[in-house]
């Protein structure tokens, strides 16, 4: 299995197959607006116009499970980062990334690539390297920063 089996939703609920990224180096992110590592959106963006035209896909999954960071409205979220930010890559809707509910995406991602001590998400703005082919690579905590991701992204573009 890879990731193209997988489909998520966009803030209108429209399906999105990720298969549609077949191809493409991926960094999936599950972001809080509220958050305090809010502000990696600005590296996220960054990477995201970087390497963009050399195929990476910045996916943005909005997550309410760690205290409650992220705004009620998917539009609230999604103009925040925008106007806030900057964003311009793919937010998508809002996700469980822990517990029973958890979006089948985000427990395979877990399921591939564990963290430090088990394979639960700790907080907001952990971090899936995925390679052209749809294989998770690569895991990155919550406080590393976008920019000490770019020599692996560039090594699978």
């Amino acid at each position: 299995m890879t990731v193209y089996e997988y489909t998520v939703q966009k803030p209108n609920h429209e399906e999105v197959n990720l298969a549609s990224y077949k191809g493409k180096p991926l960094l999936i992110v599950n972001t809080a607006s509220k958050c305090g590592l809010a502000p990696q959106f600005e590296g996220l963006q960054k990477l995201h116009e970087n390497y963009g035209d050399k195929g990476l896909q910045v996916l943005g999954f909005p997550c309410d499970q760690f205290n409650n960071q992220e705004f009620d409205d998917i539009e609230q979220t999604t103009e925040h980062c925008k106007v806030n930010y900057g964003v311009s890559f793919p937010m998508f809707a809002k996700v469980k990334v822990n517990g029973k509910e958890t979006h089948p995406l985000f427990e395979y991602l877990k399921n591939q690539q564990k963290g430090m001590l088990s394979k639960e998400i700790k907080w907001n703005f952990t971090k899936f390297l995925v390679d052209k082919e749809g294989n998770v690579v690569k895991r990155y905590a919550p406080t590393t920063p976008p920019d000490k991701i770019e020599e692996d992204i560039k090594s699978i573009l």
